[in-house]
């Protein structure tokens, strides 16, 4: 059935909006009608319209945050676990939204089931918003008849992974904040204040201290050549992002995530654990082991465990276990190894893997809080190293005048 957008006047006369389903469009104004409500316009959703990229284009999934798909996986796994038919509950659903993106992206969803589609081909249609593991994990439901588990364990997963990611960018945000203000206010002070300071010791024409004499550079360097140093970010950036898009340039930048001091560390750890709560929960959804890893392998975001997977996927078709195919890798510890390899051995693999998973999962808490920690008062060391000098400088030309008066 179409799904219709409208605009309307209500008997008060405020206008409102949304959608409804009819089969044509004057039964559309004839439905709106008998609801009290007066229709100004009427159009077929654009989500009748589809494309590869799942809408009339890839603006309107900005408009669809990853948090309103995993509440409506949520709710679609509550009602189909309540006895409820896929159509009716994605019809619920489709009232309940309050996103209009949303609301015609599960409108294009339903129409698909009802006309015989399954909800893993009605999903494929919209790639930009439901992931490959979303959409293996869903078909593999579909397939055991435990459709309603495996949203249910797709929401954990999505809610898991993003409150993870979260914790590492809010862990940045303030040591970045810092740095940026605190950068500001120094340039603030050697291109504007120091320069007016600074004037009454040049015009004594005396021999100034070295700090001094550093500090008046610096400053005449900021005011009269700021430009070069605009231009030198200009051209870092415009070649780290022609390194960046080279092969061996995006494998570079993922070797030094990796390996980065401190944020290396807390990098690894979170790899780790989106590889196990990932093979896990599609393990667990009854997705095959190979299919699986080929799905993490592209979701790690890293190039180098992505080849190692890649790898262990080949050595795992002739007959070796997972945890002795990746063993030959110096970026799964021993301990990773093993507890997985006791996994496969007690025939238990998925249940191991979500104990891996949540161990890591507080190793990346506690190493962020410790990143956090130890960050801040980095920061406020170096940015009281660079306060203090500016003031020894100016102090050490008044101290020289006073000791000469």
């Amino acid at each position: 059935m179409p799904v219709y957008e409208y605009k309307a006047l209500t008997k008060n006369g405020k206008s409102c909006k949304g959608l409804i389903d009819a089969d044509s469009e004057s039964k559309a104004r004839s439905q709106l009608r008998s609801s009290g409500k007066y229709p100004i316009t009427i159009q077929e959703s654009l989500s009748r319209k589809k494309n590869t990229h799942g809408l009339s284009g890839g603006a309107l999934f900005e408009r669809i945050k990853s948090d309103e798909i995993h509440v409506v996986t949520r709710q679609l796994a509550t009602l189909i676990g309540a006895g409820i038919p896929l159509i009716n509950a994605l019809a619920s659903l489709i009232e309940q939204s309050a996103n209009p993106a949303l609301k015609r992206v599960l409108a294009s969803i339903r129409d698909s089931v009802n006309e015989g589609s399954t909800l893993t081909n009605a999903l494929s249609q919209h790639p930009k918003l439901f992931s490959n593991i979303y959409i293996n994990m869903v078909r593999s439901g579909e397939a055991s008849g435990s459709l309603d588990v495996v949203l249910e364990r797709l929401a954990d997963f999505g809610e898991n992974q993003k409150s993870l990611h979260a914790k590492f960018k809010t862990a940045l945000v303030y040591p970045i904040f810092m740095a940026v203000i605190g950068t500001g206010i120094l340039l603030f002070l050697i291109s504007y204040i120091v320069p007016n300071i600074t004037q009454v010791f040049l015009d004594m024409e005396r021999a100034l201290p070295l700090p001094t004499r550093i500090l008046i550079l610096l400053s005449d360097l900021l005011r009269h050549y700021w430009w070069l140093g605009v231009l030198f970010l200009g051209v870092s950036f415009f070649l780290i992002r022609l390194f960046l898009a080279r092969e061996s340039g995006r494998r570079g930048w993922d070797r030094i995530k990796l390996s980065f001091p401190i944020i290396g560390s807390v990098n690894r750890k979170i790899i780790l654990a989106r590889f196990a709560s990932t093979l896990g929960s599609l393990l667990n959804s009854g997705v095959p082991l190979i299919t699986s890893l080929q799905i993490v392998s592209s979701l790690v975001n890293n190039r180098l465990v992505g080849e190692v997977i890649e790898e262990a996927i080949e050595k795992i078709k002739k007959g070796k276990s997972m945890s002795s195919a990746l063993e030959s890798s110096i970026w799964f510890p021993p301990l990773f190894l093993q507890m997985i390899g006791v996994g496969e051995q007690s025939g238990q693999l998925e249940a191991m893997l979500d104990k891996v998973a949540t161990s890591y999962e507080r190793e990346v808490e506690n190493a962020i809080m410790g990143m956090t920690a130890l960050i801040e008062p980095i920061m406020i060391s170096a940015m009281g190293a660079a306060v203090g000098f500016v003031v020894l400088s100016i102090l050490l030309p008044i101290f020289e005048m006073n000791q000469m008066i």
